[in-house]
Formats: C-alpha cells, structure tokens, sequence
C-alpha cells in the first residue's frame, strides 16, 4: 500500500484520511509518522492520540460558546442602532415640533404691549375727566384682552369682510376657510371656533396657489379674490411678514399695505389698532368715529345738548331676533351691490363722499357669540342711556377750568348741524384737519380714545 501512495498523491490522502478515522495501532502511528515525515509536514497533526483527540473535542465545545457571545454581541449592537436610530428620530421629531413652534411665534404678533396702558389712561384722564368714566363702563378689549394675532388671516378676514354686514362677512369667511379645510361643518352657525389663531385657516402660499374661479366658490366677488390672492402672494415670497409689519412705524406700515389691491386707508387703521395695538392710530376717514367725535365735544361744550339713546342700542346691543329679521331683509340687496350703510350713518348720509372702497367696511360687531366673529375685529358696544350723564360732566374734575377751545373754524352751532346732518362736508361729520385738532391733546394715546367713540357713534 506504501507503494500505491508513493504513485498516487490522491490515493495517498484519501489513505491519511482513513488513517485519521480508524482506530490508532502503534504500527499505524508509526506508518503514519514516517508518511509525514516524507511528504507533508502540515497534515502530521491530523495523526491524533487518543489524548489529543480529547483536547481538540475540548477546544472544540470551548469554541461553541464563543461563537454564541458573538452572535449575542452582534444582537446587542443590531439593538444599540436601533435604539439609537430611534433616538435620532425622536430628536428630529422634537426639533421639527421645535422649529415648528419657531415658525408660528415668528409668524404671529405676540400678546404684549410696547407701552404702559395705565400711563395711557391716566393721561387721558388728565385731558378730560370723563374719560374715567368710560374705563369703569368698558373694558378697551384690543388693549386689555391681549391674543396672538396672525396677521394675514387678519388681514384676509378683513378683506372678506369689506362693504358687507358682519353676517354676511362671517358666512363668507366660513365658506373661504372649508375650501381648504372640508371637516368644517357646512354652516358657520355649527362651527365652534377654535382658539389657535391659525386653526383651520390656509396658509398665504396655499391662497396664493388657487384659482380666482375656486375661490369665488365660497362666494367671493371676482374683485376680493384677486385682493386676496395678491395678499397671499405678497406674505408668500416674503414682501410682506409679520415681523416687516411690527417693525415698521405708522406711515411705513400704511405704505407698505396700501401697496395690496383692495387694502385702503381704513383697513390699515384697524390693523393697526386692533392687530398691532398701536397706541396712536386716528382712522379719519372712519365715519363712526367722526360722528362720535362730535357728540363727545359737543356735550363738552354744550351740555344742554340732548340726544337720546336708541332702545336697541340699551345695553350695547340691540335685539337678536330684531337683527336677524334685518339681516333677512338685506341679505338681497348684499348680493346686488354689495354695501351697507357704515356704523351710526343714515343710508345716504355717505353719498358723494369720497372714500376709499375699504372705508368703514365693517358695523360694530355687539355682543357677539364665541365663535361667531370668525376673526373679525369687533368694534365696541354702544354705551347705555346712563352715558349722558358722563357727557354732561366737565371735563376737568372740579368743574372750575373752562374746557380747551374747539379748533379754527368750528363752532358749538357748526358742530349741531353736522351731527343733525344739515351741514355735512361731502357727506363727513368732520374733516381730517379737524379730527387731528380735536384730538391733538390725546397724543400719543388717540387709539384709546377713539376706540370709545365707537360707542358713541350708535346713540341716537
């Protein structure tokens, strides 16, 4: 057999092999030996004693268990990724909610004055004594009840809301803001408003990217949805943002949305003021606040001057049923032209007057319920009856200085025609220059101010 495996390499291993398998002789450890010893070194350990073989089966099931802690390693990193993979999405989702809230307290105008509202007051005070009467009667809501504000639903809802009553204005907004949210409810009289300031309300770039003919689908005229749109695409590509219209001062903020078709004068007023809260703000083409003006002063200057109250306006708001039954009535007349008398002013007490489309666009929203206003800047109640006797007070507290003069030009005889509206100027109570001389002493806090005339433009 040596001979065969001297010839033959593959039969000689196929032999080592066998030699491996069969049970060692000293006569086969010897024939192995001296096969090794001629041929191949490498494969002599093959050739194993009994005590080897039972070292190799040792090391064999030593090696078993290594192979077991590494695969259990190899489980435990598999699981230390995963777990830092979810670590890592935690904290991205938790920066995305992070950056997310940047964005919206970027977006919105916080919920804080730049000036002292006791200040303000006390120096009204100081000018006419009255006007403390009026803080104990009424909260001034946009300077006392302080909310975030997001300025192009603001600015939106006050588009919608031009030359229309208010429930005319709510039912459009409603309809506006389900274009892009179908889960609210068909009628508004079924939405319960949300209190977040951007709930389901569509974003400038989602306005922006829509149709004029969808947007007229929730029933706006063809003019307001190209306002809208233009709006939108002015906060879209960063012309216009919160934080341009914050900075800015009074004259820069006028120019800078009055450069938005359908945007006028008025509009910028009342988003100054109740928006921005301003402190300064004297809205001149506002007609409620002309008319209000001049019962201030006449009753200053004329305290047997009387007028009364109408009995809808007893108690700042007039009858519900009695103005939904309105409201029936001129909801035809809305869709033929459009318009409504402005707050306080007879149906044809601003003809030929010149004002610009967004004047005065928005009655006085009394008493309205949660969720009813859908955004829109509510203007004050009227006063009750019991105003009178305010109006009729002296303007300083002891009675003993005579009250400032009424500017060049006005009279105690002039000012009675106007409100009587034999003598109006192009169908306004008062001019420009008149209103900023009657209220120069208000200066710096006009807004304070005129947010009461409001309530004083309703008495009849």
């Amino acid at each position: 057999m040596n001979l065969v495996l001297r010839r033959s390499p593959i039969l000689r291993v196929t032999h080592l092999v066998w030699l491996y398998k069969m049970p060692t002789t000293r006569s086969a450890t010897r024939s192995a030996t001296t096969e090794s010893a001629t041929t191949a070194p490498a494969l002599s350990s093959n050739a194993q004693t009994p005590q080897k073989r039972k070292a190799d089966a040792t090391a064999m099931k030593e090696t078993q268990p290594k192979k077991s802690r590494s695969t259990k390693a190899k489980a435990a990193t598999k699981s230390s990724v995963d777990n830092d993979t979810a670590a890592q999405l935690s904290v991205a989702t938790q920066v995305a909610v992070a950056t997310d809230a940047e964005d919206l307290s970027a977006v919105l105008v916080p919920a804080v004055l730049t000036f002292s509202f006791e200040e303000a007051k006390q120096h009204l005070i100081g000018i006419d004594h009255r006007f403390e009467d009026l803080f104990e009667k009424m909260k001034c809501k946009p300077y006392e009840h302080l909310e975030r504000v997001h300025p192009f639903r603001a600015l939106t809802v006050s588009i919608l809301g031009q030359q229309i009553s208010w429930l005319a204005a709510r039912s459009i907004t409603h309809k506006f803001r389900r274009l892009f949210d179908p889960s609210l409810p068909e009628k508004a009289t079924d939405h319960e408003e949300s209190k977040s300031v951007t709930a389901s309300f569509p974003t400038p770039a989602q306005v922006a990217n829509t149709s004029i003919e969808t947007l007229r689908t929730a029933g706006l005229s063809a003019r307001k949805a190209e306002y809208v749109k233009d709006l939108a695409a002015r906060f879209a590509d960063g012309r216009l943002s919160t934080k341009k219209l914050i900075v800015a001062n009074d004259d820069e903020l006028a120019e800078m949305l009055i450069e938005v078709r359908g945007i006028g004068r008025w509009t910028v007023d009342m988003f100054a003021i109740f928006s921005l809260r301003r402190p300064d703000i004297l809205p001149v083409g506002d007609l409620g606040v002309q008319r209000g003006l001049v019962r201030w002063f006449l009753s200053l200057h004329s305290p047997s001057h009387s007028f009364s109250i109408s009995p809808q306006k007893v108690g700042g708001q007039a009858s519900e049923k009695k103005k939904e039954s309105k409201a029936k009535k001129s909801t035809k007349k809305d869709k033929e032209d459009d318009a409504l008398p402005v707050p306080g002013v007879s149906k044809d007490a601003d003809a030929g007057i010149e004002q610009s489309p967004d004047i005065s666009s928005i009655p006085p929203a009394t008493n309205l319920k949660n969720g009813d206003s859908e955004g829109l800047a509510s203007l004050p109640p009227a006063f009750t009856p019991s105003i009178k006797k305010t109006l009729n007070k002296p303007a300083t507290s002891n009675g003993s200085v005579a009250p400032p003069a009424l500017p060049k030009g006005l009279t105690i005889a002039e000012l009675k025609s106007r409100l009587d509206g034999k003598k109006k100027i192009k169908g306004a109570f008062l001019t420009p220059q008149e209103m900023t001389d009657l209220t120069e002493s208000w200066k710096p806090y006009r807004s304070i101010g005129v947010y009461y005339m409001w309530s004083l433009a309703d008495a009849e």
